[in-house]
């Protein structure tokens, strides 16, 4: 477990707070990966995971903490203030991208973090990167806006098994993100989708 200053706070959506943390010594990770956030609250410890969203790790990496009001952890942090020091422990995962291959992100609610981290990490390595977002107003949508500046393919749908039937697989490194249900949508949208999606790798933030 590591003590690092927050160095920025952003609202990215409704009830969704992007944080920039000091990267820790000897903390090497990739976008796809989560990191684990310790805070004592009202005499009890509260932990959460929370999956990276920036596309490199140097000085500093993002987070992307959905901040429900019947959470615990997600409210605290959201009334933190640049300066202050949470711990954080990590990384953790083996959905993860380097930049190796075209990519695919299908992804609901926070997952649209981890989403853009991997599309920008993409981009900056040259290669063609799809993001499918099952909702309607997406967080971070001014970075989606410059993706797609950039080259990026954005899809925001409701109809998560429509668009994800109209992608080109082939050659591309698959990822879905998101709670529960979403997963389980994406995941039939998929099986029905192509016989050539190859391997799909699944980041379950559990329950709602």
């Amino acid at each position: 477990m590591t003590d690092v200053a927050i160095t920025r706070i952003e609202d990215v959506g409704d009830q969704t707070v992007a944080f920039e943390l000091e990267t820790p010594t000897d903390f090497e990770a990739f976008p796809g990966q989560f990191v684990l956030v310790r805070a004592t609250i009202d005499d009890n410890e509260e932990t959460g995971y929370y999956t990276i969203s920036s596309p490199n790790i140097t000085e500093t990496f993002e987070i992307t903490v959905a901040v429900s009001p019947d959470g615990t952890l997600g409210p605290w942090l959201a009334q933190r203030s640049v300066g202050d020091e949470i711990t954080v422990d990590g990384p953790f995962g083996d959905v993860q991208y380097s930049g190796e291959s075209d990519a695919i992100v299908i992804a609901g609610g926070p997952g649209i973090g981890p989403a853009v981290g991997i599309a920008e990490r993409a981009i900056s390595t040259g290669h063609d990167v799809t993001i499918v977002y099952g909702g309607v107003t997406p967080p971070h949508a001014q970075r989606l806006t410059a993706l797609e500046e950039a080259g990026a393919v954005v899809v925001i749908s409701a109809d998560v098994q429509t668009a994800v039937r109209d992608l080109e697989f082939s050659g591309a490194k698959t990822f879905v993100f998101g709670f529960e249900e979403f997963v389980e949508q994406a995941k039939n949208a998929l099986s029905e989708a192509s016989p050539n999606t190859g391997d799909v790798e699944i980041e379950n933030f559990g329950p709602e």
